[in-house]
């Protein structure tokens, strides 16, 4: 059973300004990478402007969302490339 009102959550990476790699959860992935765009997501990506959404993998839950995160945020880059590739973001349209 989900743990909120949201039963699907997505752990996503985004390439940002500087060749660095930003990872975050959220329930909407187009909405949030708009809102990081905007200057309204994390201060990571206000001071490193994101370009684009690299991947994204459904999870069950928030709970597994931030799991899933928290397990990426610990790779190394070329771990985290490889888990883009795999999960490569294909956009809505």
């Amino acid at each position: 059973m989900a743990d909120s009102a949201t039963s699907c959550w997505y752990v996503y990476m985004l390439e940002c300004a500087g060749d660095r790699l930003y990872t975050g959860i959220t329930p909407d992935v187009e909405q949030r990478f708009g809102k990081h765009c905007s200057g309204r997501g994390a201060a990571f990506t206000r001071i490193n402007p994101p370009r684009r959404i690299l991947a994204a993998a459904a999870c069950d839950s928030r709970s597994a969302a931030l799991k899933a995160e928290s397990a990426l945020k610990k790779l190394k880059r070329p771990a985290k490339l490889d888990w883009a590739r795999r999960h490569a973001w294909m956009a809505a349209g």
